[in-house]
């Protein structure tokens, strides 16, 4: 088979891969769980490519984050659960569905009515999704009660701010983002008053108090906890690599140098990069 850029190319390489006997046996063996790591990674290394700018590295990591719906479509596709085209046809109806103000030329709401209409649109959705639960002979969802629907799979930051988002709906939030700042000191001191204790199950569950409490402040600012953090890292990374060089320049090691030199080097460099 040639490259090309037709989906349906795609899909029977996807399909010839997981043919029994003639495909790849590394294909043949995987199933739902031992793919979605995978999918997840893919994910993130989309979200890497973005953050640096690389469009050419984008085109190629979104290739591979549509090869795991391909991966996954054909995996249904043999159980005789759903396929590829399926999959297109849910987004395609979703989308038109939850943009009446657009596809619909009758229609002309103001942005409080779309917010309305969109929050009744999410419940028929979730009513249709019960419904095909059903016909395809799985169980029923559960009734998870308002906060339901937030994956659990999620980055455990992305998570807390939906959570906090999805109950601000109901007014059930800080009024200002002052308040969540004191928050974060009150919760700071109780992590401080965990540690004394000793005990070790305590100080995570503060700790985790915490995190979330940081991860509201950054939904009160509009800010994404997740790439706020990525962008910590990747700073944080740059400038222990430069205090690494800088020690090389010496002739000294990481295990060489001290604390304290280390320390006047990482605010060399850190002064560097504000210059």
């Amino acid at each position: 088979m040639t490259p090309s850029s037709d989906i349906s190319r795609l899909l029977e390489i996807m399909a010839a891969l997981r043919a029994p006997g003639s495909g790849c046996p590394w294909d043949l063996e995987q199933t739902f769980a031992s793919i979605t790591p995978y999918t997840i990674e893919e994910a993130y290394e989309v979200a890497d490519a973005i953050q640096r700018g690389d469009l050419a590295d984008l085109r190629d990591e979104l290739g591979d984050l549509l090869l795991q719906v391909i991966f996954h479509a054909q995996m249904a596709s043999e159980q005789g659960a759903f396929g590829f085209g399926d999959v297109v046809e849910a987004i395609t109806t979703k989308l038109v569905r939850r943009h009446p103000h657009v596809f619909d030329a009758a229609r002309n709401l103001s942005p409080a009515e779309v917010k309305h209409l969109w929050d009744e649109i999410k419940l028929a959705e979730k009513r249709e999704r019960r419904e095909a639960r059903v016909k395809m002979g799985m169980p029923a969802e559960p009734d998870e009660g308002f906060l339901g629907g937030i994956p659990a799979a999620l980055p455990a930051l992305t998570r807390a701010q939906k959570l906090t988002a999805k109950a601000a709906k109901v007014g059930f939030d800080w009024p200002n983002a002052a308040q969540v700042v004191d928050k974060i000191h009150e919760e700071l001191d109780e992590v401080s008053e965990a540690a004394a204790s000793g005990d070790r199950d305590r100080i995570e569950d503060e700790i985790g108090d915490l995190l979330f409490a940081a991860a509201n402040l950054a939904r009160h600012y509009g800010i994404d906890p997740e790439t706020a953090l990525r962008r910590t890292n990747a700073k944080f990374e740059r400038r222990f690599g430069a205090v690494e060089k800088a020690l090389a320049l010496q002739g000294r090691t990481l295990t060489d140098a001290s604390l304290e030199a280390m320390e006047e080097l990482w605010v060399a460099a850190k002064n560097a990069e504000r210059a």
